[in-house]
């Protein structure tokens, strides 16, 4: 029977913190010793990446001590009930389904009549039909024209993981002739967002894809006006460049304004949708299906090595368990997202939303105070960027923040130039095992400012390179790593009230409805 506790409950998290600083990272990290822990420590992760946790804070005791918090706990059978239906968002009652996108773990899942796993594969196939009929030209403008860019109009989850993902494929697919149509996004409110994407697009050739659940969202359909608007003033018919992505029960799902409506649906929260017709119409438009299609497998591939019981082989499940060791035993506030690859230079801001929209929580399942500190604060650059902005305070300030590297042996666009001796691939991943290295052992000097204490724990995300099933892969681990947190530290991962009463108190201002501070701020802005 599944028992949802708080984290400080659990016997054996007692135990958890009885290890507070149990491990020696510099002494466990140098020499042999060291070596052999990095050809140990490490997990597949599906789409040919593995998870190397060699440089964190923990050892056999450690290990065995997460392995039980992972039972106590039930994270595999919570893991389990999520992907067969229950009801695992408690906040707005309704079922977790965005593994279903990728694939089938669990048994089939009914809701509303519905079996959603079929539901889910027939928007993407409509999807893909779209796609192909815009490619091979059937689909055209007013004129016959072929469309060219494609541009996804949504904000939080309709806009950070889909534009991460098109950023992350689009140098591989020039290189491998597969990028179909260049992407665009617009998702800020704030107008100069949408007028530089709008005059830096050929409108005539341009599809807006709105992305938009309730069909209400206020920034989304604003920044759509702004663009009907622009292909009106451009002598173009708005309905014959726009589609939209919605539910089957919002005002546009059936609105003649649009060419197709693709839909989702109340169990795919914005932050996981990526794998659903919100990422998979502009991917799909972008790469071509075939393209998708790959990417999903490597999301269901990591899906399935998720399931295994064993955290101790279980990627996503040792990375969630590890971080809250960090997080709740050795208290250290934030992580650091560090990819040694341009392609990912959106990816962190994608998993800022993932992961503290989360589990940015105070409150249990039941809207019970907790007494524990939950998710982390997330941020993160691509390297080598990053080590010349914030890494000085990773390496030498009072916080000690833990970090999580990804790196890969080849870089995507095939092209590279040797400069002293090495190539620039060689430099990147020199610095990566150079920085990995450098915080773990750190280095002693006489004068102060150069000295290092080193102590500071990291995991590394490697692959070859990145490709769709790497990136599909990739992305499924960071949500399931979330998820598993959230089982630990008995959250509803899957709501986000936090982002609500900010829009209630913009409406008020909207409608002048304001007193005290408030109206103040108000008029500071002419509002």
């Amino acid at each position: 029977m599944i028992q949802w506790k708080n984290l400080d409950t659990l016997p054996s998290f007692a135990k958890l913190q009885a290890l507070k600083g149990h491990v020696d990272l510099a002494q466990v990290m140098a020499g042999e010793s060291g070596a052999q822990r990095v050809a140990e420590y490490a997990l597949p992760m599906g789409g040919g990446l593995t998870y190397n946790y060699a440089a964190k804070t923990v050892d056999t005791e450690v290990l065995s001590a997460l392995k039980e918090l992972a039972e106590e706990a039930q994270l595999s059978e919570k893991y389990g009930v999520l992907l067969n239906g229950e009801v695992i968002n408690t906040g707005e009652k309704r079922l977790v389904l965005h593994q279903l996108t990728r694939g089938q773990q669990g048994e089939a899942v009914v809701a509303d009549g519905v079996d959603k796993r079929a539901f889910y594969v027939a928007q993407q196939e409509k999807a893909n039909a779209f796609a192909r009929s815009v490619q091979s030209g059937e689909i055209t403008n007013e004129s016959g024209e072929p469309f060219t860019t494609v541009v996804q109009i949504g904000i939080g989850g309709s806009d950070l993981g889909p534009r991460a993902m098109y950023l992350a494929l689009e140098n591989w697919a020039k290189a491998n002739g597969c990028l179909r149509m260049n992407a665009r996004f617009i998702s800020n409110v704030d107008p100069d967002d949408a007028a530089a994407v709008l005059k830096s697009t050929d409108l005539p050739h341009a599809l807006f894809v709105l992305v938009s659940k309730s069909g209400t969202t206020l920034e989304t359909l604003t920044n759509e006006t702004f663009v009907r608007n622009a292909l009106k003033d451009a002598g173009l018919d708005p309905a014959r460049h726009m589609v939209a992505v919605t539910s089957e029960t919002s005002p546009i799902a059936k609105s003649s304004d649009y060419l197709a409506a693709f839909f989702m649906d109340d169990y795919i929260g914005g932050r996981y949708s990526s794998t659903s017709c919100v990422g998979g119409v502009i991917l799909s438009l972008a790469f071509g299906p075939e393209i998708f299609t790959r990417f999903l497998n490597g999301a269901a591939e990591a899906d399935k090595l998720a399931t295994n019981p064993d955290p101790l082989h279980n990627a996503a499940m040792l990375d969630a368990l590890i971080g809250v060791y960090e997080r709740n035993v050795e208290n250290w506030p934030a992580t650091a997202i560090l990819p040694y690859s341009q392609a990912l230079s959106r990816f962190p801001a994608h998993l800022q939303q993932l992961d503290m929209e989360s589990n940015g929580k105070s409150v249990n399942r039941f809207g019970e105070p907790v007494g524990y500190v939950t998710g982390p604060v997330i941020f993160g650059e691509p390297g080598t960027n990053g080590q010349h902005s914030f890494y000085q305070l990773l390496h030498q300030g009072t916080n000690i923040i833990p970090l999580q590297f990804m790196g890969f042996r080849r870089n995507q666009a095939g092209m590279d130039a040797e400069i002293q001796g090495s190539t620039s691939q060689k430099k990147l991943c020199a610095n990566v095992a150079a920085q990995i290295m450098a915080f773990a052992c750190g280095k002693k000097d006489e004068n102060p400012n150069k000295s290092f204490a080193g102590g500071r724990p990291s995991s590394i995300i490697i692959g070859d390179q990145l490709t769709p099933e790497a990136l599909g892969a990739l992305l499924a681990h960071y949500e399931n790593k979330v998820m598993f947190q959230g089982f630990l530290w008995n959250l509803n991962s899957f709501d986000q009230e936090g982002v609500q009463l900010g829009k209630v108190l913009a409406k008020r201002v909207l409608a002048h409805d304001t007193d005290g501070a408030l109206r103040a701020y108000s008029d500071l802005f002419g509002i």
